[in-house]
């Protein structure tokens, strides 16, 4: 996450310590299953629980046994066994890297997308307000930036308002599509880890069993879920260049706010400039240019590469 363009409750969804919770809890409620089924011993369930739970995890040490092991889960499974003990060695029976790696990124995606759907329900809100308050205030249209007939500022906004709702449908089916959950062992054939783990788990985690998986979650949901995000940040890009055009002092038809003691500029402090939307319009390009290669993540080799 950048910090200078994030807020703490996403900053927090990516943190490390966030990231090793979410692996742990995957490996526990499959570990809580194993026991149920007689794979690992329910005392070993327990005492993982009684030791693990509210762990705060030593991220520097993670990463100084990754150096050494150079394998991001064994590293975080070796961190685990000093906190816990000997109990630790019954974690991950039977299951491979990527069932905890990607049923870990698709409860943070979820989480994310739960947030994001907050914020455009906001927008929607903070949209239809304006478009109703100005459904009758005369603006100028334009085709190709030049005059055309009159229109409503109101009616401007209600053609925003219509398109953050689909951008609203479109990230709640891209949380559904990515939202999935696989403990299925290497290369996806349960041969050493049963199918009622896998169930487990999903349900504990707020997630969908992944009906067919490889040895990973396939990443054409990561494709869909990544195109979702980038027309959502067109949506926004498009409102904001729209704020930026009728803002020019040429045009002046509309502005963004602009709080007391701000600046606008270090030579000229008494601009009012555009730097809300004009952060906008180059962050939604960033976002759409994180697509392709999650369009070229699709394809890959047999069961997994990397």
């Amino acid at each position: 996450m950048i910090p200078r363009y994030t807020r703490p409750e996403f900053a927090r969804i990516w943190e490390p310590q966030t990231r090793f919770t979410i692996m742990f809890e995957i490996e526990a409620h499959a570990a809580d299953k194993m026991a149920e089924l007689g794979v690992i011993p329910k005392a070993a369930a327990r005492t993982i629980w009684e030791k693990g739970r509210g762990v705060i995890f030593n991220v520097d040490r993670i990463d100084e046994i990754e150096r050494e092991v150079k394998h991001d889960v064994i590293a975080f499974l070796t961190h685990v066994t000093e906190l816990v003990g000997p109990e630790a060695r019954f974690l991950h029976q039977g299951m491979t890297s990527s069932d905890v790696n990607d049923t870990a990124l698709a409860v943070q995606l979820a989480r994310a997308t739960d947030l994001l759907i907050e914020d455009v329900d906001l927008v929607l809100a903070a949209l239809k307000r304006r478009a109703l308050e100005h459904r009758m205030t005369p603006c100028v249209g334009r085709s190709h930036g030049i005059h055309a007939e009159p229109t409503t500022f109101g009616l401007k906004l209600a053609g925003h308002y219509a398109e953050f709702q689909r951008t609203r449908q479109r990230l709640v089916t891209a949380r559904a599509e990515i939202a999935t959950c696989a403990i299925s062992g290497a290369v996806g054939t349960f041969a050493n880890v049963a199918p009622e783990v896998e169930a487990h788990v999903a349900q504990k985690m707020g997630l969908e069993v992944e009906p067919v998986s490889t040895q990973v979650i396939p990443r054409d949901r990561h494709a869909a879920y990544f195109a979702a995000l980038a027309v959502a940040g067109s949506a926004i890009e498009r409102l904001a260049v729209e704020i930026r055009h009728l803002q020019r002092t040429e045009v002046l038809e509309a502005e963004e706010p602009f709080d007391p003691g701000q600046k606008g500029s270090s030579a000229m402090p008494h601009k009012r400039n555009p730097i809300l939307t004009e952060n906008l319009t180059g962050l939604a390009r960033l976002i759409r240019s994180a697509v392709t290669p999650a369009l070229e993540n699709v394809a890959l080799w047999h069961e997994r590469d990397i």
